[in-house]
């Protein structure tokens, strides 16, 4: 359902410090955001569920419940933005996150306004996305002869790849293939720039906004995601790294 017009955003703050859970509603309503709050897993996961919210902050630790966990249930009936709030700097975290349906990370301790720039991002992303906006899958798209097709896809020596940017759905010689949010828009950039190498900022910039301020290498992240989920499931090479350029797939023609 379209927000009305001038209606505020709701964040969801699951966070079980409560001084920092304190700081950041405080700084979200400075910021104009109505904000709710839940100290553990299960509370938060129950929260999201319920309520209409336009993003959702949530933290890894959280009694009750992990944050991945929580996560991983509410991906199966809400698909409202999540950025995920941790301690750890550890990759691990954050590749078993985003696998999950984590829209982006914040490593603790971060600077607020940092956090507020990944919010604007993940809030107009999801909304580009719902709406079928210019350059999101569904949507014109900058690049690329194929960019207005509806149905995507590339002939490989096993079955062919396809991608429905209608239905959001991908297939492998016709057994579905499911993928995050996240990863879906990487393939279909790439599927709608077949045989064209796509640069690491320019897959930044179409899939992830060109106000996205984290790591660039979170593309080799999901460039792994989607190899892991398709090439190694099926035994072919759909994603072609070209060194020191970035990823393509398919050949011109």
């Amino acid at each position: 359902m379209a927000k009305a017009a001038g209606a505020m955003e709701r964040i969801l703050i699951v966070e079980d410090d409560e001084k920092i859970a304190r700081m950041i509603e405080l700084e979200l309503g400075h910021e104009g955001y109505l904000t709710e709050k839940a100290f553990g897993g299960v509370e938060g996961l129950k929260a999201a569920e319920d309520g209409e919210f336009d993003l959702v902050l949530l933290d890894i630790m959280l009694p009750g419940m992990s944050g991945i966990e929580a996560l991983r249930r509410l991906r199966k009936s809400k698909d409202v933005p999540v950025i995920l709030l941790t301690a750890r700097d550890e990759t691990v975290d954050k590749v078993l996150g985003l696998d999950s349906g984590a829209d982006d990370y914040v490593t603790k301790p971060f600077v607020i306004e940092e956090l507020l720039a990944r919010i604007r991002a993940a809030i107009r992303g999801h909304e580009k996305a719902a709406g079928g906006g210019e350059g999101g899958p569904g949507g014109s798209g900058a690049f690329g002869a194929e960019a207005d097709e509806r149905v995507l896809g590339i002939e490989t020596e096993a079955g062919r790849l396809a991608l429905d940017k209608d239905a959001y759905e991908v297939s492998f010689d016709g057994e579905a293939v499911e993928l995050t949010r996240k990863e879906f828009d990487l393939l279909a950039c790439l599927l709608e720039n077949k045989g064209r190498v796509m640069s690491r900022e320019a897959l930044l910039n179409h899939v992830w906004g060109y106000d996205y301020i984290g790591e660039t290498n979170v593309v080799d992240v999901y460039v792994r995601f989607l190899r892991s989920k398709i090439d190694e499931r099926f035994g072919v090479k759909t994603v072609t790294t070209v060194r020191g350029v970035g990823y393509k797939v398919g050949q011109n023609g």
